[in-house]
């Protein structure tokens, strides 16, 4: 059974937890910034995402209070000054960035009471998180307010004029190595994620090249109306560039005694033959086609 759920008829605390809770893991955009005066402000935000690289942009939303309503510190300096820092957070600075996001005085600097180093930006007035192994210096284009009550969005968007990247999270070709980052994503309620090792696993890139997979409905009827394999793994068959030849069918039967063609399927999907196990599939159908007529 599915639950409905009206946002106008549904009060915002709930609407909210249910946001959070589906849409996640979340990045951290841990953000520093400074107010007219100069005073540093230093705050983590779950609303945030890339959504440029040309030109680099940066997206984050430090929402008003669901309480008070009012605006956060972090969005009335960047409209005071129009530049900001955001820092990567992982793991082993995480208790840290959940203290910054105390709502202490708008005086005080959260680089002190969390116990980070403030390290200066190259362009920007804000400082940076040496703890972060990854600091985007961005000056501020445009803050969009999306609504003027209690937990009301308003969209940073950053363009990005310099990154600082830690070598110790870089591969030998020099790119961001996820192994080593172990990045920290926020959930609903008080719950995180660490992106552990044995949490990663790689997919083959089919969008931007001049594969196209064959899709599910070209697959056969009963191979997409299986209760053993899953829509995962009827997606790796679906992803093939073409369909097993005659000769592949040919091959993969007959299959051994008392083996099941699905189960078959399966290992070899597991054990990364889709081609095979999509023609060990069919060379099943032909076979119980062929019992058929023969009855």
């Amino acid at each position: 059974m599915t639950i409905t759920f009206d946002p106008s008829s549904t009060p915002v605390p709930t609407f909210h937890e249910l946001l959070l809770g589906a849409v996640a893991p979340r990045p951290i955009a841990f953000v520093s910034t400074v107010d007219a005066n100069g005073n540093v402000n230093l705050a983590p935000f779950s609303f945030f995402n890339a959504f440029s690289a040309n030109p680099p942009i940066l997206v984050f939303s430090p929402a008003r209070s669901g309480r008070t309503g009012q605006t956060k510190h972090t969005h009335d300096n960047v409209l005071a000054v129009p530049e900001c820092v955001v820092n990567i957070v992982t793991y082993d600075m995480v208790r840290q960035v959940s203290l910054a996001s105390s709502d202490y005085p708008r005086e005080v600097n959260e680089f002190e009471k969390a116990g980070f180093t403030s390290e200066p930006s190259t362009i920007v007035k804000p400082p940076r998180v040496r703890e972060s192994p990854a600091q985007f210096e961005c000056k501020v284009n445009q803050v969009i307010a999306l609504g003027e009550g209690g937990a009301a969005g308003n969209l940073v968007v950053c363009e990005v004029l310099l990154a600082h990247v830690s070598e110790r999270i870089l591969d030998a070709a020099g790119r961001i190595d996820p192994f080593k980052m172990d990045h920290v994503a926020r959930m609903g309620r008080n719950f995180y994620a660490r992106v552990a090792p044995e949490a990663i696993f790689e997919l083959p890139k089919l969008h931007g090249t001049d594969q196209l997979g064959i899709g599910f409905d070209r697959l056969p009827e009963p191979i997409r109306a299986s209760h053993v394999l899953t829509g995962n793994e009827l997606a790796q068959l679906a992803a093939l560039p073409a369909l097993p030849t005659p000769d592949d069918i040919q091959a993969a039967a007959p299959l051994p005694d008392g083996q099941d063609a699905e189960e078959i399927a399966k290992q070899l999907i597991a054990a990364g033959q889709p081609m095979r196990a999509l023609a060990v599939l069919m060379a099943s159908l032909v076979s119980q086609h062929l019992a058929h007529g023969e009855a």
